[in-house]
């Protein structure tokens, strides 16, 4: 279906339609006001000429048609108005027309081309004049046949207005005003000729006037409203590069203050996070991919041993029991070491879906010592140093968190040379319980510090499994702290070695006391704090 005209016009110009559109509308009613406010007070001002000139018109008319004395009441005197106090007395004295062309007093208070009419009651036109004083004569206005006190009972006066028809008509605002006696009527009519031409010079100026200010207007509008929506057509170059995979462009906003300042901002803020989005995405992508590769890697070394020993069987070790003894043992050790990978992968991806934990009471203390404890016995040579700021208790799941400890233990002793001795520290800050492991060993390269927790990286980037474990015992360690709202880091430190330092929120209760199941139970047969290590360890 086609779109209207009105869908099819760009914002820009939908405004500038509506705001000249507001703005006509505005300076029509103005200019209408305006005419009919100038109108209604020339109206008046005409009404009070007619009024002025009832006296001496009325008294040349009744002086001309021998009426004489049936003249309406003079107007009183005026000390402000000595015009027509000149006319009342000039009347008065005995004064009148002249010839009927002209008023015989020096300060005339008549204007010139004023129609003067006297009817009597049956409607006969007993006298008629112009006030032209020399000029030429216009037209005879039209009088209406009925009027108060001539052709209709007496009554108040009657103003109205009227005029000729045909090239060169004269329209006049007369007014009809009884006689006293009921004795006719009197009409004296000024012509319109000098305030319909002040109507139509304001009219011409209102047309040039409007039409000169809508098109500034419109021109200065079309500038504003381009400059003011230059962020929106930026934003829609923004968006079509966005679309074509560019997520580094930005708009420049318009100030703060705007709306079309606060829709840029909140545009940039968009593309910011949709930016961040992909860029998780791309570097967890990457991440999986590295993980499959590295688990892929490391299962493969046990399969490839495993199928050399079961094809040397074929090839008649089997005869030789000595040799398929060995072969066998190297099967199950190559097993037991695939099934501790397994494992671990399987309690990282349990912990990344967040799988409840066991939590419970426990003091953070009482699994160090049982940790060191049970390494102790494993490397008798190394000296493990325990400081324990009094009992420092916890929330948390004691089977997890004595992998946490192993962990880091067996790390440290295992990338240190024989006899390097491991320190560790449990302790209270801040709210947070405090486990630091440190050695004396080489260190970590503080590049590789960051990613030190990833799952299957080593310091050594070769595969020996003699220079480390397959690089899941850090992941394990941060994965399981991280379940427990924690945090695990390598800590600078100027002095040689390494340190590493897990913080869990610190718990009130007392040790020993009855423990929260928040999970579901470990089923994977592992021992509680005080048995034996358990996890791989990098």
């Amino acid at each position: 279906m086609t779109l209207g005209w009105a869908h099819r016009m760009t914002l820009r110009l939908r405004l500038m339609v509506l705001m000249m559109a507001i703005v006509a509308a505005g300076l029509v009613i103005s200019d209408l006001v305006t005419y009919h406010a100038l109108r209604s007070f020339l109206v008046r001002q005409l009404d009070e000429q007619l009024d002025t000139a009832t006296y001496p018109v009325g008294r040349a008319l009744l002086s001309t048609s021998g009426l004489g004395p049936q003249v309406p009441a003079a107007p009183p005197l005026d000390p402000s108005h000595k015009g027509l106090n000149a006319v009342r007395k000039a009347f008065l004295n005995g004064g009148g027309l002249n010839g009927g062309t002209g008023a015989s007093v020096t300060d005339v208070l008549v204007p010139a081309g004023t129609f003067g009419l006297l009817r009597s009651p049956s409607g006969v036109i007993e006298a008629r004049a112009f006030f032209d004083y020399g000029g030429k004569s216009p037209a005879t206005p039209p009088v209406p046949g009925s009027l108060p006190g001539s052709g209709s009972p007496p009554g108040p006066d009657l103003y109205f207005t009227t005029g000729g028809n045909g090239p060169g008509a004269v329209s006049y605002r007369a007014v009809a005003k009884p006689l006293v006696h009921d004795s006719g009527v009197i009409v004296i009519a000024v012509p319109l000729t000098g305030q319909q031409g002040t109507l139509r010079r304001l009219v011409l100026i209102e047309i040039i006037a409007s039409t000169a200010l809508l098109i500034g207007l419109g021109i200065l509008s079309w500038f504003m409203v381009r400059r003011d929506l230059q962020p929106l057509a930026d934003m829609t170059e923004t968006a079509g590069a966005i679309a074509r995979g560019d997520l580094s462009e930005r708009v420049t906003p318009a100030p703060v203050g705007t709306e079309v300042g606060q829709l840029g901002q909140a545009f940039n803020t968009m593309v910011d996070g949709i930016e961040a989005a992909f860029a998780a995405r791309t570097a967890s992508e990457e991440r999986l991919r590295r993980f499959l590769a590295d688990a892929s890697h490391e299962l493969r070394t046990p399969l490839t041993s495993i199928r050399g020993h079961a094809e040397l069987f074929d090839l008649g070790v089997r005869d030789r029991p000595e040799e398929l003894a060995r072969s066998l043992q190297h099967i199950r050790d190559e097993a037991s070491r695939m099934s501790t990978l397994v494992d671990d992968l399987f309690l990282l991806a349990q912990l990344d879906h967040e799988r409840p934990l066991r939590l419970e009471s426990l003091d953070l203390a009482d699994v160090v010592h049982h940790s060191v404890d049970t390494i102790g016995i494993s490397a008798p040579d190394r000296s493990i140093g325990v400081d324990v700021d009094g009992p420092v208790v916890i929330e948390g799941d004691g089977l997890r968190m004595r992998q946490v400890v192993d962990n880091l233990l067996v790390n440290a002793l295992m990338h240190t040379p024989p006899g390097t001795g491991v320190d560790i520290r449990v302790g209270r800050r801040d709210g947070w319980a405090t486990l630091t492991v440190h050695d004396q060993g080489p260190g970590i390269d503080p590049s590789r510090a960051t990613r030190i927790f990833e799952p299957f990286f080593r310091e050594d980037p070769s595969r020996s499994r003699a220079s480390g474990g397959a690089g899941l015992g850090l992941a394990i360690v941060e994965a399981i702290v991280t379940a427990h709202h924690g945090s695990v880091r390598v800590v600078p430190v100027p002095a040689p070695g390494a340190t590493f330092e897990v913080r869990i929120p610190e718990h009130q209760t007392d040790p020993g006391g009855p423990g929260t199941d928040r999970g579901e139970p470990a089923t994977d047969g592992r021992r509680a704090p005080g048995g034996p290590v358990v996890g791989t360890v990098s």
